[in-house]
């Protein structure tokens, strides 16, 4: 039974609501699903042949062959011809349809939308946005540890929208830094206005965000601002990244003060900066190392990544060696003055390492230094350096041998060495003998810092109007 052109138009009205394309296309595309199912009836190759217009108002359908109206029965041109009009017009709904979906999120890139958790396809999140377009999260771009199951509403960020063969991919992504950003635009009316600005941020996504912002009001505090009162603000991104720790600074195009800064909460003693190897190296007192190289190293190497410099944490006591020891290598060459050691420490340049990295020609260029001295004092530095890295790796050993003798004594305590139970003083003892060794730390952040990121203070005990770096933990 044939359709009427008012019902057809009321089908094609529906599917448009439903499928987002628009009315005038799927229209144009029934004209060239009769146009091909003409062509088949009629075994025609001229694609001019036949032509079909159908009224947007009325649905009334019209087919011309060679410019003359023909008597329309669609009914007569047989089986395989109206199998051919099937075919061709689900194609173009389908092509339609991608394309209806391509040109929505194209658009939104970049941008953060909801959608419903479907299932998991080898490692990758597949997510429904907007009930229609099939989206997929892939494990690199997930937070870790995060696991969500069929039906779950999820806010993600659209990463990237493409073409793949005859299908639309959508990326998204939740472990992204940008994500972190967007997320503020919502939260904080101030970004969003751009009064206050993002200037840099660096992630490790599902455990530490560090962020350096700046406003162009001088009223108005970027780090309370983006805090919050009583950390309301902060708290309501936390919770939807499920409790990672985010960072927030005070931007400055100081680079020193910037590196302080975005080492908080530890206390910066002294910050050189070496630009010939894009090095900082920051001194902080041995009370306040663990806290500056944070949980495996973690506080630093985001502040690295915040502030763009390869940033070195060193005690007072492993600045001054280093520094003594160039100066009393490079002393022996015959032709270098005190003022010049002066100003290679004022470059940034605090050991025989950095003296044999940036070679004669920075000594040449920037000391006004005589190329046969400069190339002694690189051959000088060079030697040295054997023997103090000799040095370092035996310290190294030894340091590592006793640890493990200590550890080793300790867990023979514990164990009581026979039979007799211990009392709990010595069981106390014993469990706080290891506790200490187990938190020992060194410059290079491997260990296992002393206070790490429990140190920091919750935002709840912090002032909403405080203007010093905060710190949301």
């Amino acid at each position: 039974m044939a359709i009427k052109g008012d019902e057809m138009i009321r089908i094609i009205d529906s599917i448009a609501r439903e499928r987002g394309v628009e009315r005038d296309v799927l229209i144009n595309d029934l004209e060239q699903a009769m146009v091909s199912s003409a062509r088949k009836f009629y075994s025609s190759l001229d694609a001019e042949e036949f032509a079909c217009t159908i009224d947007p108002i009325s649905g009334e359908m019209k087919l011309t062959r060679h410019g003359e109206v023909m008597e329309l029965d669609p009914e007569s041109f047989g089986r395989i011809a109206a199998q051919t009009f099937k075919q061709v017009m689900i194609q173009k709904f389908r092509e339609d349809e991608r394309a209806s979906i391509y040109d929505q999120y194209i658009k939104r890139v970049g941008e953060i939308v909801s959608g419903a958790v479907q299932r998991y396809e080898g490692g990758a999140l597949v997510v429904t946005l907007d009930g229609r377009a099939e989206a997929f999260m892939p494990r690199s771009e997930q937070i870790p540890g995060e696991q969500f199951y069929p039906g779950d509403r999820v806010r993600v960020m659209v990463l990237d929208v493409r073409h793949v063969g005859n299908q639309v991919k959508i990326v998204l992504s939740r472990g992204a830094p940008e994500f972190i950003k967007r997320l503020f635009e919502l939260e904080v009316p101030e970004v969003a206005e751009r009064v206050i600005e993002i200037k840099a941020m660096a992630r490790e996504a599902g455990h530490r965000t560090k962020l350096a912002v700046s406003s162009i009001d001088s009223k108005v505090d970027a780090v309370g601002a983006c805090v919050g009162v009583r950390g309301s603000r902060i708290k309501n991104i936390v919770d939807e990244l499920n409790g990672e720790k985010i960072d927030i600074v005070r931007w400055n195009e100081s680079s020193q003060v910037l590196i302080q800064n975005a080492l908080k909460p530890a206390e910066v003693a002294e910050v050189s900066l070496c630009f010939e190897l894009g090095r900082a190296t920051v001194v902080v007192t041995d009370d306040q190392l663990s806290l500056a190289i944070g949980k495996r190293g973690q506080n630093v190497r985001l502040a690295a990544r915040l502030t763009g410099w390869d940033v070195d944490i060193l005690t007072p006591e492993e600045f001054n060696k280093g520094l003594d020891t160039m100066a009393d290598c490079l002393r022996s060459v015959e032709g270098v003055t005190e003022e010049q050691l002066d100003r290679l420490a004022a470059l940034g340049m605090i050991s025989v390492f950095d003296v044999e990295e940036v070679g004669v020609e920075v000594l040449v260029n920037e000391l006004e230094m005589p190329e046969d001295v400069a190339e002694k004092c690189v051959d000088a530095a060079s030697e040295r350096a054997k023997v103090v890295a000799e040095e370092q790796a035996r310290e190294k050993e030894e340091a590592e041998r006793r640890r493990a003798e200590e550890q080793e004594a300790a867990r023979r305590l514990l164990e009581g060495g026979g039979d007799e139970p211990m009392d709990a003083d010595t069981q106390a003892a014993a469990i706080l003998g290891l506790g200490a060794l187990g938190d020992s730390t060194s410059s290079d952040g491997d260990s296992e810092p002393v206070s790490g990121d429990d140190t920091e203070s919750s935002l709840e005990q912090q002032p909403a109007e405080a203007s010093a770096e905060q710190t949301q933990d």
